[in-house]
């Protein structure tokens, strides 16, 4: 972001450096997000990473009024009174939904501006206004490269709706977004991303279908049941579903917008990356967009004024148990430490890694831990503490907890020592964070620097991840 600010290209050293991308790796060749740049403006007020939390909260709270309209639109043929309930209803449903808590709780990420974009694509097709349609498609494909599979299952909904009516450019909009959405993806995943230093099939998380996309398809071609042996080889997947389906009373699966999620969520069920089984990172804030829409449009058909009372009251019923399961569901993850004042406390540990960068001076090299290194790079050269030793004047690291990438505590604790051995000293430790200054010039056993023709690693998944729904 700091990269966007000062007109250049989004340069991270954190990120090339774990990975072992080449020096200059642009965040362009990992994810194909421009859409960040309009967060730009952001660090011109405020140069720090917590400026990015802000923007992602006026960007969830963006979508409060768009599925307020939503549902204005779906429920435009019940009574008034009902109309302005289901719309209440509908805004406090969407902003206290588990999947924005958990996508807050975790972290900025650039599926931040896909929760408004979708809103307002939706909300748009609705209205009729094919234009800012085409608009929000777009900026969606910029915001990260596989929503152009999004985009494309949203123009087979156009399609499928306008086909018996007189909506013409409901028709040419619905055929171009499902043509343009996955040439889009395929343009940027294919092309743009390696052409920003990004390494091919990076991200092919799909290995128990093939070694990659041409792979896969003779797999398949040969074996047409192996994409639901992978669909359900682990637990996970099916929970997953159950999950976010059940949580809306299956409501979404009787509108014809839920097919916006088969492409997002075939990823997630058919990859072979334990991290994407669970609801605990931020790829369920995608989905919420379409899951709350969908479920809107079933219950604003049954409470038409048109309707039997017995459908209308059953509508109601419906929305009312819907709601209230949504949000129970919502208390476990999150909503309930929002009243808790110890959750708006620092834990021990992230407050002594915020005391311990206060003590590295300026301009100074730094390998750090995942939760503070965002806060030093305004003022040092920062990379990841990893598996890697880099050679840093300072080091600074926790001993006694777990911080990615890292795959147990234990392996923390013996890097601490192996720096220690071989020319480090320590400056400062408390509550299980240390501080580390190189004082010589005795190498590290496996130190190492990305250099230009360094080969881009993944990262290992540790072994307990993957097995359970609530917990990454």
């Amino acid at each position: 972001m700091r990269g966007y600010a000062h007109f250049g290209l989004p340069v991270s050293t954190l990120k090339s450096y774990h990975h072992e991308f080449p020096p200059g790796f642009s965040l362009l060749g990992d994810h194909f997000s421009p859409v960040l740049a309009l967060l730009a403006p952001l660090y011109w007020i405020w140069d720090d990473p917590r400026s990015l939390i802000i923007g992602q909260s006026l960007l969830f709270v963006a979508g409060v009024p768009l599925i307020r309209r939503i549902t204005a639109h779906a429920f435009a043929a019940a009574e008034p009174r009902t109309a302005r309930r289901a719309a209440d209803l509908a805004g406090l449903v969407y902003a206290l939904g588990w999947p924005l808590l958990v996508a807050a709780r975790v972290g900025f990420h650039e599926v931040a501006f896909a929760v408004p974009l979708i809103l307002l694509m939706l909300e748009r097709g609705l209205a009729r206004r094919y234009g800012t349609v085409v608009l929000a498609a777009l900026l969606l494909c910029g915001t990260k490269e596989d929503l152009g599979l999004l985009v494309g299952a949203y123009g087979l909904v156009l399609l499928l709706r306008t086909r018996r009516t007189g909506d013409r450019a409901g028709r040419y909009t619905g055929l171009g977004l499902l043509l343009g959405g996955p040439v889009a993806s395929a343009v940027a995943i294919t092309w743009l991303i390696p052409a920003m230093g990004g390494q091919p099939g990076y991200y092919w998380n799909y290995q128990a279908l093939g070694a990659d996309g041409g792979d896969a398809v003779r797999h398949l071609l040969h074996n047409p049941f192996l994409l639901l042996q992978t669909a359900f080889d682990q637990p996970l997947k099916p929970l997953l579903l159950l999950w976010l389906f059940g949580t809306l009373l299956l409501l979404p699966l009787r509108s014809a917008t839920v097919l916006c999620l088969v492409p997002l969520l075939a990823e997630r069920i058919l990859s072979s990356n334990p991290n994407h089984w669970s609801i605990a990172r931020h790829y369920d804030s995608m989905l919420w967009p379409v899951l709350l829409v969908a479920t809107v449009e079933v219950l604003g058909r049954l409470s038409a004024a048109d309707r039997p009372e017995r459908s209308v009251r059953r509508a109601r019923r419906l929305g009312l148990g819907a709601a209230g399961i949504a949000l129970v569901a919502a208390v476990p993850i999150g909503l309930a430490q929002l009243a808790v004042p110890s959750s708006w406390t620092p834990k021990a540990s992230e407050a002594a890694l915020v005391r311990a960068a206060a003590l590295i001076p300026d301009g100074a090299s730094v390998e750090a831990d995942n939760q503070i290194a965002p806060r030093l790079t305004a003022r040092a050269d920062v990379v990841l503490v990893d598996g890697t030793p880099r050679g840093r004047e300072y080091v600074l690291t926790r001993a006694d907890k777990r911080s990615f990438p890292f795959k147990t505590d234990q392996e923390q604790a013996a890097r601490i020592q192996l720096l220690l051995a071989h020319g480090y000293k320590q400056l400062w430790a408390e509550d299980g964070v240390v501080l580390l200054h190189r004082e010589g010039t005795e190498p590290v056993p496996g130190e190492h620097v990305p250099g230009p023709g360094s080969t881009p690693v993944q990262d290992e998944v540790p072994s307990d991840v993957g097995h359970n729904l609530f917990r990454g």
